[in-house]
C-alpha cells in the first residue's frame, strides 16, 4: 500500500513537473506523510531518485518538438549541476530555514507580476543569441542550481519564470529549457544523496517508472495545448506553492 501511494504521487508529480515544474509540491509531502518517522534527508534523496528520470524523459520529449538553443542550454545545465552541488555543500554550513519566511512573499511577487503582465510568456521572442544567450543562460543555471541544492521548493517554477522574463521565451519553450537544466541539478543532487547513503532504492524503481509515465503525459499536454496552457498551469502551481509554503512557515506546528 505504501508503494502504491508514493507511486501514484510520483505519477502525478511527473505530470505537473513536465508542464511547468513544481512536482516536488506533490511527491515530497506524500513521502513525508507515508513515512513520518523517516529521516527527512532520506526522503528528499528518494524523491530525487524518481524525479530525475521524469525530468530527463520530459527534456527528451520536448527536444524532439521544440527548437532548443543548445549552445546556451548545455552550458546552463553544467552550471546548474555545479550550482546544485555548491548549494548542497552550503546547506551544511548555513541553515536554509532562515529563507523559509521570505519564500511565500517571493512567490507572491512572481505570481503578481505574471498576472499583471498579460502577454508575458505568450510569444517566443528570444532577447539574446550567441555568447550573450550562453552567458545569460549560465547565470540562470548557476543561481537556480544553487537554490535547488540549498533550499529547493519551487525551483522548477523559478527556472521557467527566469527563462520567460530574462531570456524572452514563451512558456512552452521556457518549460522545455528548464527541464534540461533541472535534469542536471536533480542528477547532481541525487549523486550527493547516493554517496551519503540517503536513498531508498527499493522504492526508487517503481517511483521512477511512475514519474516517467506522468512526465510523458504532461509533456504531451503541454505540446498539444501550447504556451497559453502552460501559462495557466504555471499560475496554478505557483498559487499552490504560495499556499503550501505559507502553511509550512506560519501555521504548521
Amino acid at each position: 500500500m505504501e508503494l502504491l501511494v508514493v507511486s501514484l504521487a510520483s505519477l502525478l508529480a511527473g505530470l505537473v513537473d513536465a508542464i511547468v515544474g513544481g512536482g516536488g509540491l506533490i511527491l515530497v509531502p506524500a513521502l513525508f506523510a507515508t513515512f513520518p518517522t523517516a529521516a527527512p534527508v532520506t526522503l528528499l534523496g528518494t524523491n530525487k531518485s524518481a524525479s530525475v528520470w521524469g525530468t530527463a524523459f520530459s527534456a527528451i520529449q520536448y527536444s524532439r518538438k521544440v527548437q532548443l538553443q543548445w549552445r546556451a542550454l548545455l552550458p546552463a545545465a553544467m552550471a546548474g549541476a555545479i550550482g546544485s552541488l555548491a548549494g548542497a555543500w552550503a546547506v551544511q554550513l548555513i541553515d536554509p530555514s532562515m529563507f523559509r519566511k521570505a519564500l511565500p512573499f517571493l512567490l507572491l511577487l512572481l505570481l503578481g507580476y505574471t498576472l499583471a503582465k498579460k502577454e508575458l510568456g505568450r510569444h517566443h521572442a528570444p532577447r539574446f543569441d550567441g555568447r550573450q544567450a550562453a552567458w545569460a543562460a549560465v547565470c540562470i543555471g548557476l543561481v537556480m542550481g544553487f537554490y535547488d541544492g540549498f533550499f529547493g521548493p519551487g525551483a522548477g517554477s523559478f527556472l521557467v519564470f527566469a527563462f520567460v522574463r530574462i531570456m524572452g521565451y514563451d512558456f512552452l519553450n521556457a518549460s522545455a529549457s528548464a527541464k534540461l537544466v533541472n535534469t542536471a541539478t536533480n542528477f547532481s543532487a541525487l549523486v550527493l544523496f547516493a554517496i551519503q547513503g540517503q536513498v531508498w532504492w527499493h522504492l526508487a524503481l517503481a517511483m521512477a517508472l511512475a514519474n516517467v509515465v506522468g512526465s510523458l503525459i504532461g509533456t504531451r499536454l503541454a505540446l498539444k495545448h501550447g504556451a497559453g496552457f502552460v501559462r495557466i498551469v504555471f499560475i496554478c502551481v505557483v498559487g499552490a506553492l504560495i499556499l503550501k509554503t505559507s502553511y509550512d512557515t506560519w501555521f504548521k506546528l
